[in-house]
């Protein structure tokens, strides 16, 4: 049996752990995807959000920015009814305002992947932590967080910044124990 960070036992978050946790990401879609489902996550946990994921890419357009940004109010109230994502007002406002946000940056920047990665200078911070003793925030993360909120993001604290920087490869973390490491 593998030695893993988390998931052990779950076969999705396994194959979350072992294929794509701290795998770096720089394609714009998937980038805009971590963000949407780390801020739905806020107060739940990761494994909550993995087994809706497919729902939230159906009720999300496949996390196309440009779709999730023209979404109404009537949108809105269609999701609040759909039982295959979070139905949390906020969030779902948020994922709609967030790809507003989202596609500004583009424009000015060329695509988010290269604006998201100086926060780290654009390479893979490696931390080697013990099984569990992650942290919850960085520098970089109150850095990103602080800048994102500054252009309009919701949602984006430190803490679920670092959780995106861990999921999107910017923090790689995991334990001297796994396998991955």
């Amino acid at each position: 049996m593998k030695n893993r960070c988390f998931g052990t036992g779950d076969s999705l978050y396994e194959q979350y752990h072992d294929e794509e946790w701290a795998v770096p990401v720089h394609d714009d879609r998937t980038l805009f995807e971590f963000l949407i489902l780390e801020g739905a996550q806020a107060g739940l946990s990761w494994s909550t959000i993995l087994k809706r994921r497919e729902g939230y890419r159906r009720a999300f357009h496949d996390f196309d920015p440009q779709q999730v940004a023209r979404m109404t109010y009537t949108d809105v109230k269609r999701l609040m009814n759909d039982v295959g994502i979070i139905r949390n007002r906020l969030k779902i406002e948020s994922a709609i305002s967030n790809a507003q946000a989202f596609l500004d940056i583009q424009k000015q920047c060329g695509s988010f992947d290269s604006y998201i990665w100086q926060f780290t200078n654009g390479k893979t911070i490696r931390n080697y932590v013990e099984h569990g003793k992650w942290q919850a925030t960085s520098k970089e993360s109150d850095a990103m967080s602080k800048d994102l909120k500054k252009r309009g993001f919701r949602f984006v604290g430190s803490t679920i910044c670092y959780a995106f920087m861990q999921a999107v490869g910017m923090v790689n973390d995991h334990a001297i124990e796994c396998w991955k490491s």
